[in-house]
């Protein structure tokens, strides 16, 4: 199964693919039997979330390449923008 970005943009077009990123803040908790993962990236106002099996080394100051739909999540009857993350790797 190939996964590089350009594959994954021509299937899917609302696809968003963003490289060489800044991590400023990574946060990890648990929901569940999943580990939630927060980002917030240097010049971006949206939280990017993922969802892992197990935790993962702190990304902060690193850089990476996502691929990420734009979503809504709704929080105490307020709608908040988040990036949902199909694909994270280091720069």
């Amino acid at each position: 199964m190939n996964k590089d970005p350009d594959s994954l943009l021509k299937k899917r077009p609302a696809l968003i693919h963003s490289e060489h990123l800044q991590v400023s803040s990574h946060v990890q908790r648990e929901e569940g039997d999943w580990i939630l993962h927060t980002l917030m990236i240097s010049n971006y106002d949206v939280p990017f979330i993922y969802k892992r099996k197990q935790r993962y080394k702190d990304l902060v100051g690193a850089r990476v390449n996502l691929s990420y739909y734009p979503s809504t999540q709704s929080r105490g009857g307020f709608d908040f923008e988040i990036m949902k993350v199909v694909r994270l790797r280091h720069s």
